[in-house]
């Protein structure tokens, strides 16, 4: 199981993120020995003509967004019988879904924030009525994104109604549905979690410091634009309940592999969960790397492990 095809790219708003972590991967496993087919996957009919021709051993989905981490990929590859890393076609499509993840995550006992969902049909219904149903139930600041968006894509923090209006506005071209959710200031941190089955480790556990305001796009993927600081400067009590949470989320929605776990960290309070990353990024400046290399897995012996934990399920 050599000759590795790394599905890179995609058609979502994370598109530039995946080039990214594709070519990093792709680098990676050659310099580990192994066989690389490097697919930059532009749209589906060409995706599924080059899986045919190539016919790859496995495969690296490093792919992120829709048509990547939700579940649609790995059901190609399951139907052409290519086996390959992460959570299968359930875990990856109900992880995507952040509302919905969240229900299985309150249901395993993990802390998670309040929310409501809002369609576009009501807003264009009856804006007002909409917009004072949210005021009566949170508190500003108020949270609103894409349900089905990563990387903070469509996110607006709003401070009073007329950001709140703009944040929906924002929201409804990315999604059908709006998630709206309490804000809860804290510190925010990342638990990468590595494992199948019974197998499962949380890595350390890593504290972001954005230099913008929020984490947000910029963030996250701009060189310099936060700060990674592991060990998390919080109390042992919440380090060791994040990494309990971030097992349990993962067990919760039956991920496999690899997967990576958000919460923030209110002072004085146990953590929040916020989602978890089904296909994390392997940028540069990503997350997942930085928690693997803290436990001595530089980034080619990180996805070689990987890969060797994926391919047990398919023996």
């Amino acid at each position: 199981m050599n000759n590795i095809a790394v599905i890179y790219g995609g058609i979502s708003n994370e598109r530039e993120v995946s080039l990214k972590s594709g070519l990093g991967v792709c680098k990676a496993l050659t310099e580990k020995g192994y066989n690389v087919i490097a697919l930059e996957y532009d749209n589906h009919q060409q995706l599924i003509k080059q899986l045919l021709a190539d016919k790859p051993d496995f495969a690296y989905i490093a792919l992120h967004g829709r048509y990547g981490e939700d579940g649609r990929v790995q059901s190609l590859l399951e139907l052409l019988n290519i086996p390959y890393v992460g959570s299968g076609v359930l875990a990856s499509s109900l992880a995507m879904n952040k509302s919905l993840s969240k229900k299985h995550f309150a249901l395993a006992g993990i802390k998670v924030a309040k929310e409501l969902i809002v369609k576009p049909d009501e807003i264009n219904l009856n804006r007002e009525l909409i917009i004072n149903k949210i005021i009566n139930i949170f508190s500003f600041p108020i949270v609103i994104k894409p349900n089905q968006e990563g990387s903070t894509i469509g996110l607006t923090i709003a401070y009073d109604k007329q950001q709140l209006l703009e944040g929906l506005n924002t929201a409804v071209n990315f999604d059908s549905e709006i998630l709206v959710e309490e804000y809860i200031k804290g510190v925010e941190i990342t638990v990468a979690v590595l494992g199948t089955g019974d197998d499962i480790q949380a890595l350390p556990v890593i504290e972001i410091v954005p230099k913008n305001s929020h984490y947000d796009y910029e963030s996250k993927y701009a060189p310099g634009g936060s700060e990674h600081i592991i060990p998390a400067r919080i109390s042992k009590e919440n380090t060791i309940i994040a990494q309990d949470w971030a097992i349990k989320a993962h067990k919760a929605l039956g991920c496999e592999t690899y997967s990576r776990v958000d919460f923030i960290v209110p002072e004085g309070q146990q953590p929040v969960i916020l989602e978890i990353n089904t296909l994390p990024g392997m940028t540069p400046t990503s997350l997942f790397p930085d928690a693997a290399k803290s436990i001595g897995l530089e980034y080619p012996d990180m996805l070689d492990r990987i890969i060797k934990i994926a391919k047990k399920k398919y023996k």
